[in-house]
Formats: structure tokens, C-alpha cells, sequence
């Protein structure tokens, strides 16, 4: 990586705190990522992105703006993207996937807050994030209690913050707030920018997010194949990656890597032997760098060939109709399209259940780990009837329940190995 010391100045970070950071996370990617056998030649760009992810990105973010383009910092897959970039915006996922500064953190928030929560104040109190600091607007999503709450000390923290509400049910009036919600950002987003979105705009911004969604989608089928091509790991990066890079190139670099799993199928490649235990992985969002869980998974032998989850299958699924000639028409196709999603903080849920069924029938997994984050109430409470359910129908189930520390990683190993033992 260039020297990028005076950039990070000028965002303010802690340039100490920043350093150490990045020599945990370029010593974890390390071991988790550049370990693994038999990956695609394609993965390489994706590699180049992640040691980049605080240099090169950051800069490129900084170029726009200096051009007169805004940076729209979120942190849930409810924050439209059609949206921001139908603005002339760009849109980015902010930091929320490790420990950092937790004492700090722990001065404003309860000791028992879930893990990302306290991740993205840790990463703000700590000078430590750059999409933070470069972000003009920073949104953020009533979804859970725990944000919800917590956004009112947060929003102190930083100059930018805009709040959305999101409903809980699926009701009539439910889709109405949503739209209400939507269209408010849109006001937001044209006051910023001192431009009004257009039809073609919004056409446009549809356009890129469906081929982001339909290369994502296309990955998703592949690791299908028996063996699967490519492996957990490398996938959930990919699915990270999209919330970072700009989403055109992102697209292109994605169909590449998949050309080159098609062959991998074609020939019977694969990361692991024909009929190694395959695992889909559902619950709780899983932010760069939370690679935890999959790497002990995968050390077993076992690969995952899908992940139930905002980053992942949930924040990918279904494609925004964009056939609509009127724009009012195009901002409900959105609305329809942001609906359908199945985040825990619904109720009821089935649709969730349904979801990681079918997940489990395509990808023809042996089984599912159900991985929920200490003190994330929804997917834990959740937990429990997916596990009753899926078992009812056949599908073995694994709870785990951790956080973002190293301390449970004996634990986790051995309910895992005797898992991935099970559904051999």
C-alpha cells in the first residue's frame, strides 16, 4: 500500500489506533484467506480490494467528492442504493465487524450490547474507520431496539447523521411508512445535492444495483456444484466487498471470477473434495473483518455454500422491477423490492423460514449453522423457532451464539467438528 498518511490525517483518524488495526486485520487475512488452497485466479482482484480497503478506495471516495459527488455512509441492506446513486451519490457500508476502543465504548453504551453496535461507536471513538470520516451523510435505520437506541447518543458523536424508521410487519400500512421513509430520503438526498432525481436517473441507478444483484445471484447458483468452486471464505468476502467498491467495476470483476468457476464445474474442480459436508450459515449480519465462525467451519473440511444473511443472500435477493414510466412507479418498485426482505426485527417471520429452506434445498446442503450475535435479540429469539421448524422438516441444525472476541474459539471448534461429524 502507498503511503497514505496525509490523507488519513486530514479524516481525522487516530493514526496509531489506525495502524494497529490494519496490522491485525492484514495478519488475520493473512492466515484466514491467502491459507487457502485452490482458489480461483480471479479472487485476486478482490484481494487487491481488501488491501486497498483503507488506501486506494478511500482516495478514489475523495476524488468524487472533490468532483462534486456526495458519500452516503449506512450501515443495514434497508438503505436503497437505487436510491443514492439515482442522486449522483455513492454509496457505502460503514465499519461494524470488529472490536475496537470497547472501554470508550462502554462509557455510553450497556457492557450487554450487542457486538455491532458497539463495533460501529468503537470504530467512531476510536478515529479508526475512514468511510466514517468520509461519509457527508451518515444513515442510519431503526431496525432492531438496540440501534434504535442507541442512534440518539451516536447521532452526537457525528455532524451528518440522518435517521429512517422502518416498520416491523408486513401490513398495508407498513408498506405505506416504508414509502413515507423512502421518499423523505429521497428529499433528503436532492437537498444535499441541490439536484432532483429524474426517471432516467432512477432508471440508471435501478440498472447498476440489479447487475450487482444478478452477478451476485449468478455466484450464488455455482457454489450449488458439487464440489462447490469456490469456497465460504472467499464468497462472504465477495458479498462484503460489494458494500466498498464502486458497484459497476465490482460487477464486472464478479461475472470474470464467475466465467472462471464455470470451468472449475465444467472439470469437477472444486475447494474441497466431492461430498464434503456442505453448510448454510443464517442469522446475523457478518461485516468485514467477522470471519470468525466461517474459517473454524471451514477448517473442519466442511464448506458453506450459502449465507442466510444481510451480507449475503438476504441483502442480495430480488431484483427492483424497473419497467415503471413514471417515477412515483419506480419508487414504489422500490419500496416492493426493499419489503420483501426478512430481517428478524419482523413479525411474524415465516418467510424467513421458508427462505433458508429453499437455500438449503438449492444449495443441497447437510445441514445449517444458525449463527447469532450475544445480545442481538431478534436473530436469537428467532433462533429457536428456525431450529424447531427446519428440524421438522428435516434440515439439521446448528445455534451458535458468540461475539466479536477470540475467547470461544475452542468451544466453537468443538460444537462445530461434531457437527460437521453429524451430518457427514
Amino acid at each position: 500500500m502507498a503511503d497514505y498518511t496525509k490523507m488519513w490525517t486530514e479524516l481525522g483518524l487516530d493514526l496509531d489506533n489506525h495502524d494497529a488495526l490494519l496490522e491485525n486485520l492484514g495478519g488475520a487475512y493473512q492466515s484466514i484467506f491467502m491459507s487457502q488452497e485452490k482458489r480461483p485466479e480471479g479472487m485476486g482482484y478482490f484481494d487487491f480490494v481488501m488491501s486497498e480497503a483503507h488506501g486506494l478506495r478511500i482516495q478514489e471516495l475523495r476524488d468524487e467528492q472533490e468532483a462534486g459527488r456526495k458519500i452516503i455512509g449506512s450501515f443495514c441492506v434497508f438503505v436503497p442504493e437505487e436510491l443514492v446513486l439515482a442522486a449522483g451519490c455513492t454509496s457505502v457500508g460503514l465499519c461494524a465487524g470488529a472490536d475496537f476502543a470497547q472501554e470508550e465504548v462502554e462509557k455510553v453504551l450497556p457492557r450487554n450490547t450487542c457486538s455491532l453496535i458497539k463495533s460501529f461507536f468503537g470504530f467512531k471513538l476510536g478515529k479508526v474507520c475512514p468511510y466514517m470520516e468520509a461519509s457527508d451523510l451518515i444513515v442510519g435505520e431503526n431496525t432492531c431496539d438496540g440501534k434504535k437506541k442507541s442512534f440518539e447518543t451516536f447521532s452526537q458523536l457525528v455532524p451528518n447523521f440522518y435517521q429512517m424508521d422502518l416498520p416491523q410487519n408486513k401490513a398495508p400500512m407498513a408498506r405505506k411508512l416504508l414509502k413515507h421513509e423512502y421518499m423523505a430520503f429521497v428529499a433528503k438526498l436532492e437537498e444535499m445535492t441541490g439536484k432532483s432525481i429524474s426517471l432516467e436517473d432512477l432508471k440508471q441507478g435501478i440498472a447498476t444495483v440489479n447487475a450487482k444483484r444478478n452477478a451476485l445471484a449468478r455466484l450464488s447458483k455455482l457454489r450449488s456444484a458439487d464440489p462447490s468452486p469456490i469456497s465460504g471464505l472467499d464468497a462472504l468476502l465477495i458479498n462484503q466487498i460489494a458494500f466498498l467498491d464502486n458497484p459497476a467495476r465490482f460487477t464486472e470483476k464478479v461475472n470474470v471470477l464467475c466465467d472462471e468457476l464455470e470451468l472449475f464445474v465444467k472439470e469437477n474442480k472444486g475447494v474441497k473434495a466431492v461430498k464434503a459436508p456442505r453448510v448454510v450459515i443464517s442469522g446475523c449480519p457478518m461485516a468485514i473483518p467477522n470471519w470468525k465462525v466461517p474459517a473454524i467451519i471451514e477448517s473442519t473440511g466442511a464448506v458453506i455454500v450459502g449465507e442466510e444473511s444481510c451480507i449475503g443472500e438476504r441483502g442480495q435477493r430480488n431484483t427492483t422491477d424497473d419497467s415503471s414510466d413514471t417515477l412515483d412507479g419506480l419508487i414504489d418498485a422500490v419500496v416492493d423490492r426493499y419489503f420483501k426482505i426478512d430481517c428478524a426485527v419482523f413479525t411474524p417471520n415465516q418467510e424467513r423460514v421458508e427462505h433458508i429452506k429453499e437455500m438449503a434445498k438449492n444449495t443441497n446442503a447437510d445441514g445449517v449453522i444458525h449463527y447469532g450475535l450475544q445480545f442481538c435479540q431478534p436473530y436469537i429469539m428467532e433462533s429457536f423457532s428456525v431450529e424447531k421448524i427446519l428440524e421438522k422438516d428435516g434440515v439439521s441444525v446448528l445455534r451458535l451464539e458468540t461475539d466479536y472476541s477470540q475467547e470461544d474459539m475452542g468451544q466453537l471448534s468443538t460444537r462445530v467438528e461434531a457437527f460437521v461429524e453429524i451430518i457427514k
